[in-house]
């Protein structure tokens, strides 16, 4: 008190400047104590007073009328089947880049199970991957031809609910195309339009119509073609450049010349993406000048720029019609603008293209020098460069240096196909080496991964026949059957005509039923003509002949349904006896399970029976003691009751006395 005492004349303290009162900063008024009741009530009067003079704002702004309410129209909730948008590039930040980052190290280490794996396990976690990285990881799978893989993780991380971009869909639509199944393609393509948040991009009409186009489906890659000008995107020469090779592949060069005065209509940008199929237009139509024109406004001058790609398509085609100089002179011209990486002029498909040059010429030793070149320019060859020249080095006899190539392919990590072991087992037969031809094939029957095709057994079959081994080649025919191929038209005509020529008829008969139960080959004019004609050889009358086959097989037709149909109840018999011995087996269990409940049951009721029985005779141990208690204290109480008794008779004796 006596501290506050001074501190209150600090309230009072002003100074007199322009005649308005300022206070002391850092000290305000409602912080400090009163001296005196008095001051307190004095200051509360005073606060009185200039409130009725000066009224709060939150008292003005009540006193004001209430605005009438605005009417609020109620916004729409939103539809939860509506496609979700995809995550923007902001999403990929913090703990969800460090695994963006841990998954494409796992890509470049070439460990795709394990960084698909990755994202499964992280879809569920706290750190969700995002669409950038799925992505990641599904374009790793389709480099590497992984279809199965692809669409399985495709799969997943759809029903998990990451909303796909357009890269994603992309993607898939790559993964159909390459996989020939152009019309599932064009089924997700339409369901893309129709139920996507976006639009389709100009990739995803380069990816459909290529394609389509691979695929032999020319027609509709024209009508994505407008559909993508329908949209207004603008003219891609890329798209128009896929529809001139379709031209060119279906012999159409006049429809290759439509498509470039439609894009000059359309005002697309000239490139080189299309100078080398208008080039092969031009000389499809026999306009070797207007071709050469070309080349030289649009290569030669400069004016136009060319990547590798466009160079190779030029390549190709000054080499498939006979300008092979030129050709030679832009291979070194492209090969001296190669400057990685500020411009790419060569990759592999140019040293294929020089390589197929060569050997068109004969020239298959500068063929190899140019395919030891690759190197100097960066480049690796792959399985498909390997192939190319090992094909052209059999057919021209040189199997020497084709087999030292296919060594070669393991030194340098490049995995042979099938298509390496057919050529080789080709060659061989050519050259008489069956056991060789043999080997190889062997070879390709044991390697892992690889697994022989209807064409491979065919080439064995062709190369049995002509060496004169028809019962090899009968064994090589059984195999397909036991490696669960379905032979074509070519392994059974190769065999009929085998038999037929050495005039073993029986066989030849087994091979038209084979043709009877195929499903895929069908018993046409050619193949009985070349039955007819054996059996006139033979003297045996055609006609009946050919009905006893017929009929031959018909009744081992009705055979095999009858069997069939014996084996189908035999199943279906085996079938229910089989669920009525596991019904057996469940009421069994159920009633073994009941009765050992029945018994828990008892055994607990008995052991609650047994501890009241010990709590009865307890009890009664216990009523036994206080009675027999009892019955001390009786007898202890009997000299009491003598003594109260006798008491009372001394008290008698008294009173008389006292009475007396």
């Amino acid at each position: 008190m006596a501290l506050s005492k001074p501190l209150s004349h600090l309230k009072t303290l002003t100074l007199h400047r322009h005649h308005r009162p300022i206070l002391l900063p850092h000290l305000h008024l409602r912080l400090l104590s009163f001296a005196t009741p008095e001051e307190a009530a004095a200051e509360r009067r005073r606060r009185k007073r200039r409130l009725r003079i000066e009224p709060p704002l939150n008292s003005l702004r009540h006193s004001q009328p209430p605005r009438p309410p605005q009417q609020q129209h109620p916004r729409p909730s939103p539809n939860p089947n509506a496609p979700k948008l995809p995550e923007p590039v902001s999403a990929l930040s913090g703990k969800r880049l460090d695994l963006h980052n841990r998954i494409l190290t796992l890509i470049r280490e070439n460990d795709l199970d394990e960084a698909s794996l990755l994202v499964r396990h992280s879809i569920y976690s706290n750190c969700r991957p995002t669409v950038f990285t799925c992505n990641a990881v599904l374009s790793a799978l389709l480099r590497q031809s992984r279809y199965p893989d692809f669409l399985t993780l495709h799969r997943f991380i759809t029903q998990a609910g990451v909303a796909p971009s357009i890269i994603t869909h992309n993607l898939l639509f790559s993964v159909y195309c390459d996989c020939k199944k152009t019309d599932t393609a064009l089924e997700h393509f339409r369901a893309f339009v129709n139920t996507a948040p976006f639009g389709p991009s100009p990739t995803t009409y380069r990816i459909l119509v290529k394609g389509l186009v691979d695929n032999d489906r020319l027609d509709q890659a024209v009508e994505l073609k407008n559909d993508m000008l329908g949209r207004n995107l603008s003219p891609d020469p890329v798209v128009y450049n896929y529809l001139m090779s379709g031209f060119l592949k279906n012999g159409e060069p006049d429809k290759v010349l439509e498509v470039y005065e439609e894009m000059q209509g359309e005002r697309s940008v000239f490139d080189g993406t299309v100078c080398g199929n208008l080039m092969k237009g031009y000389f499809g139509k026999g306009l070797e000048a207007e071709a050469m024109r070309l080349y030289e406004d649009s290569v030669l001058s400069g004016k136009v720029r060319f990547g590798a790609g466009s160079y190779n398509s030029v390549l190709d085609a000054l080499s498939k019609n006979g300008k092979h100089e030129e050709a030679l002179g832009l291979f070194e011209r492209m090969k001296s603008e190669h400057n990685p990486p500020r411009r790419l002029t060569v990759n592999l498909g140019s040293f294929n293209v020089v390589v197929d040059l060569y050997c068109d010429e004969g020239r298959f030793d500068d063929a190899i020098e140019v395919f030891r070149g690759m190197g100097e320019k960066k480049c690796s060859p792959d399985t498909m460069s390997y192939n190319n020249l090992i094909e052209q080095l059999s057919k021209n006899g040189r199997m020497g240096d084709a087999e030292g190539f296919y060594g070669e392919m393991g030194e340098r990590g490049v995995n042979p196909d099938e298509f390496t072991y057919v050529i080789l087992v080709d060659a061989c037969f050519e050259e008489g080496r069956v056991d060789d031809a043999v080997a190889y094939f062997e070879k390709l029957c044991t390697t892992e991964k690889l697994r022989p095709n209807v064409a491979a057994h065919n080439k064995m079959i062709h190369g049995m026949i002509k060496a004169g081994e028809i019962d090899r080649a009968s064994g090589y025919f059984d195999q397909m059957a036991e490696r669960e191929l379905e032979p074509d038209f070519v392994s059974f005509d190769s065999l009929l005509r085998a038999y037929c020529d050495a005039g073993r008829l029986d066989e030849a008969f087994g091979v038209v039923k084979g043709v009877f139960w195929s499903e895929k080959v069908e018993f046409g004019v050619e193949m009985e003509e070349v039955v007819r004609e054996a059996l006139r050889r033979e003297g045996r009358d055609e006609e009946a002949e050919m009905k006893r086959v017929r009929e031959e097989f018909e009744k081992e037709k009705e055979e095999k349904e009858r069997r069939d149909a014996e084996e189908k109840a035999r199943a279906d018999a085996l079938a229910r006896e089989e669920e009525e011995r596991k019904k057996a087996e469940a009421a069994a269990k159920e009633a073994a399970a009941a009765k050992a409940s029945a018994a828990a049951i008892e055994a607990i009721l008995g052991r609650r029976k047994a501890d009241v029985g010990e709590q009865n005779s307890e009890t009664s141990e216990v009523l036994n003691g206080g009675n027999a208690i009892n019955g001390v204290n009786g007898e202890n109480e009997v000299p009491d009751a003598e003594v109260i008794d006798g008491e009372k008779g001394k008290d008698g004796d008294d009173a008389e006395q006292v009475s007396a």
